[in-house]
């Protein structure tokens, strides 16, 4: 064999080695960009999820009830309602 027989024999063996290794990285990265997208699926329903429970958990009903049994509020009528008249903004002194 010629000495350029013998390069391009080498340069075909790394070319051949270089194409094996970018193909195997790219089955690595395409694994990868695909639990990626799975991940992000089961982010985005436990998202709505989460969403969809925040917003029950904030509804009128469901707050006035709470206030009612655990904090013991009561509605506001005019019968519970105390005025209180601040003398100094009035004008009146004592």
């Amino acid at each position: 064999m010629t000495k350029l027989g013998i390069v391009l024999l080498a340069a075909l063996i790394a070319s051949c080695l270089l194409l094996v290794r970018t193909a195997y990285e790219s089955r690595q990265l395409f694994a990868a960009l695909d639990q990626a997208h799975e991940e992000q699926q089961q982010l985005d329903a436990e998202y709505k999820r989460l969403a969809s429970e925040a917003q029950a958990q904030g509804t009128n009903l469901r707050v006035e009830r709470t206030a009612r049994e655990r904090l013991l509020m009561r509605t506001a009528t005019p019968a519970v309602t105390a005025y209180v008249v601040d003398p100094a903004a009035s004008g009146v002194a004592k």
